[in-house]
């Protein structure tokens, strides 16, 4: 297995907030005309879970139109198809491809080969350079697959964790904390970080919990989720808030940066920094700090 090596500090200069991604259904006009108001990083238009059978063929044109209308401002715009093997896979796909939006969703990606399978289709049905895919991790299988399923291809660059799914399938309790899915986030996110994808956290379901909300988020920034997936506009906010860098945090890694570099003009290969060691991981970090905050100020 050939894993891809985690993206250096110069790539930071293009990095992309994703701390606030929310999921949309297709079906519903409503929330897509809401949606180009929200201060959102990023858009799931749903063609899938939250769009009934009937309403399919509707919620895929109102998805390729939405990506087409240039009305999203700078959110990052994606269209989540239905699964592999589903009566309306292919259709979609075709559709979302030729829409071309900033990535194609997929559930339940379970195999390395499943996201070769799925380049291909992309590629056969015209989808831009810039179309990325992102697999949603939502199995026990998947979880203990996923630095190959990560490397399986360049074109992959997100991990959706499907935490509802994925804690239906071990059987294990919702309970606070998540502790039942520890391990599978970390493993999950090991697997990612081994292959320089970014990694967006699960949804949190009670709509009206901001409390409940923003722990979750906390936590998952802790374990080094890039940011979290959401079903209702209020969630944004706190999402946003959770997964920027505070005022201190910026200031702290322009002082780290400043400090070794002075370091390094006499000779030096470390650093203090109110009164702790710095080394160039340490800079490394605070690059990525910098490199974020100024991709948020972007948006």
């Amino acid at each position: 297995m050939t894993v891809q090596s985690q993206a250096s500090p110069a790539a930071y200069g293009s990095f992309r907030p994703r701390r606030s991604v929310l999921y949309l259904p297709s079906s519903n006009e409503r929330a897509l005309e809401k949606a180009k108001t929200l201060p959102v990083d990023a858009l799931i238009l749903d063609l899938e879970d939250a769009v009934a059978p009937d309403a399919k063929a509707t919620a895929r044109e109102n998805a390729c139109a939405a990506v087409q209308s240039g009305e999203y401002g700078r959110s990052e715009l994606t269209i989540r198809v239905n699964g592999l093997g589903s009566e309306w896979h292919d259709a979609d796909i075709a559709a979302a491809a030729a829409a071309g939006p900033d990535a194609i969703v997929v559930p339940k990606v379970g195999s390395a080969e499943e996201v070769r399978q799925l380049v291909a289709a992309m590629e056969a049905a015209g989808a831009p350079e810039r179309t990325k895919l992102w697999a949603m991790i939502e199995t026990p299988v998947a979880v203990l697959h996923a630095a190959e399923i990560a490397s399986a291809s360049d074109r992959l660059t997100v991990f959706v964790l499907g935490t509802n799914d994925l804690n239906k399938e071990l059987g294990a309790e919702l309970v606070p904390g998540r502790h039942p899915l520890l391990t599978s986030l970390s493993l999950t996110l090991l697997g990612a970080r081994a292959a320089g994808v970014a990694v967006i956290d699960g949804v949190w379901m009670d709509v009206k919990d901001l409390d409940g909300l923003r722990a979750e988020c906390v936590q998952g920034r802790q374990m080094g989720f890039d940011g979290k997936t959401l079903i209702h506009p209020g969630q944004v906010e706190t999402a946003n808030e959770v997964f920027a860098p505070s005022a201190e945090q910026v200031e702290e890694a322009r002082g780290i940066i400043a400090a070794f570099e002075a370091a390094v003009a006499e000779g030096k290969g470390v650093a203090t920094y109110q009164g702790k060691l710095v080394e160039s991981l340490h800079v490394d970090t605070a690059k990525k700090v910098l490199a974020t905050d100024e991709a948020i100020r972007a948006l």
